[in-house]
């Protein structure tokens, strides 16, 4: 009972230091006690209860627009865990009315270029989810050039490391492309490094300060880029460290450490954090934690993973992970022997979902392409899951003469050098990426350059520049093949690295 009596007066000190500070006093940008509860709210996936505390926020003070600001964080949230390019369609048009509200208010204030920039910045982050790379660049580049003019006028405010930090670690590592090439002609280039250390000390600092409310939400940005944009080793690590805060009544801890663990062999431990996670009504509904359920137990052979690719089918009002999921499903029915299932679920595949992500674009790639290999499939799972002794031990056990197609044998060679290379044999686990690139360099499939790429990773951190140059070379100049984009860049990276 102590315990909670000193928590409650801990968070009531916060709520007092928050609002005494500079950042609630300026005009009408109030970010007062009820607004904080509501951001709280938010950043917990509570969307119910901040819409009842952003609209009492209305009611009580009309004149208050950081209830703009806290809307535009609910719309984004939202759009977030639903993936709806209809609900995307409907709400893009208050962007510009909060902009205009926000614009007429009290340019003194830290918050009035920090809002209209958080505002641009989210909806481009979501645009870019469904290919509105053009539209989305314009976005980054008002929101960079507010926050950099923001900067300048109030240095002291630390809000604004979180949007220049995430610009420069997004912008920094885009693969060649549309967007890329949008950016440029705006002058934004990024840079990864500088990003990562923005974001890294505002995860370390913010605790320590009177910006303490937004902590949850920079580690939210943080995770992201260190698990999907920049795929660092010390993302499972840091994730975990940084949202041991967080609250366990906090639906974004489930995913962030979910996400995270699925991501980085952690695989145990992503299905306990998800058969545990919070539920029931408070909460947004989230689809998606029902599909990363079927994934982290397929990835364990388990097969009772089909009932929660269904609760994910049957409550997903989105656009995204709709081939992939029946694309497990049909390696659930080939494992089980099932061919008329395999099959049925393969042409859901083609003419069910879309393709705005890789997922599902790959996803539809493998449903064109001849059933898989059911040992290599097996293996491919349990290595995904971090299972690497199980995984090898399949691949240990295929007769590799009987691999009849230069496709199998190609995934062969590169599914056993990456279990070479995450149990530290080296030289082992370059053989096979080389017999991987060898087998596979004209294929349409991605092994031979991810291969490649992964060879160049084994030689850069060996020291031996000039093997990894080659091997990076030899990924770009594969071309024709799946996640060619992303792969080029991984190769281009390294190359950068290496030069600098």
């Amino acid at each position: 009972m102590y315990i909670k009596y000193l928590n409650f007066l801990q968070k009531k000190y916060i709520v007092l230091l928050f609002t005494a500070l500079p950042l609630g006093a300026f005009a009408n940008f109030d970010f007062n006690a009820n607004c904080l509860k509501a951001y709280q709210n938010i950043i917990e996936l509570k969307l119910p209860a901040a819409r009842q505390l952003i609209a009492a926020e209305r009611k009580a003070r009309p004149n208050n627009v950081i209830s703009a600001l806290l809307e535009n964080y609910i719309d984004y949230f939202y759009l977030i865990t639903n993936e709806s390019k209809s609900e995307f369609e409907r709400l893009e048009n208050n962007k510009n009315n909060r902009l205009n509200e926000i614009s007429k208010d009290d340019k003194n204030s830290p918050y009035y270029l920090y809002a209209q920039a958080e505002i641009n910045l989210q909806w481009a982050l979501i645009r870019s989810r469904f290919g509105e790379y053009y539209t989305a660049s314009r976005e980054i580049n008002r929101a960079s050039n507010l926050l950099q003019d923001n900067s300048k006028k109030f240095p002291g405010f630390h809000l604004n490391g979180k949007g220049i930090g995430l610009i420069n670690v997004v912008m920094g590592s885009l693969p060649d492309g549309f967007m890329k090439k949008a950016l440029a002609a705006f002058g934004i280039k990024g840079d990864v490094a500088t990003g990562l250390n923005m974001l890294d000390k505002l995860a370390e600092n913010l605790p320590k300060s009177a910006y303490e409310p937004f902590y949850e939400e920079v580690v939210f940005y943080y995770s992201y880029v260190l698990s999907d944009v920049v795929k660092s080793p010390t993302a499972y690590s840091k994730t975990m460290k940084y949202t041991a805060r967080f609250a366990d009544s906090s639906l974004l801890k489930t995913y962030l450490q979910a996400y995270v663990c699925a991501r980085n062999n952690h695989n145990d431990q992503a299905i306990n954090i998800l058969e545990n996670r919070p539920k029931g009504s408070a909460y947004q509904p989230f689809p998606y934690l029902d599909y990363l359920l079927g994934i982290v137990k397929l990835n364990k052979l388990d097969f009772r993973a089909a009932g929660n690719f269904d609760a994910f089918l049957q409550s997903n009002k989105g656009s995204s992970y709709i081939k992939d999921t029946y694309l497990h499903l049909s390696f659930i029915s080939l494992l089980k022997n099932d061919s008329s299932g395999y099959n049925n679920y393969i042409a859901k595949v083609r003419n069910n979902g879309y393709t705005y992500n890789d997922k599902d674009k790959q996803a539809l790639n493998e449903a064109a392409a001849p059933a898989p290999n059911k040992e290599l499939l097996k293996a491919r799972l349990l290595f995904d899951g971090g299972y690497f002794n199980n995984a090898f031990e399949i691949l240990n056990s295929i007769n590799t003469s009987m691999l009849a197609s230069a496709k199998d044998k190609t995934e062969y060679f590169y599914r056993l050098g990456r279990v070479y290379d995450e149990l530290n044999k080296n030289e082992q686990a370059l053989a096979q990426y080389q017999n991987a690139i060898n087998t596979g360099r004209n294929l349409k499939y991605y092994y031979a350059a991810k291969a490649a790429v992964l060879a160049g990773n084994i030689c850069e951190k060996d020291k031996n520049a000039g093997r990894a140059r080659s091997f990076y070379n030899t990924a770009i100049a594969m071309k024709n093949h799946e996640y060619e984009n992303s792969i080029e860049n991984e190769a281009k990276q390294g190359l950068k690295r290496l030069s600098d």
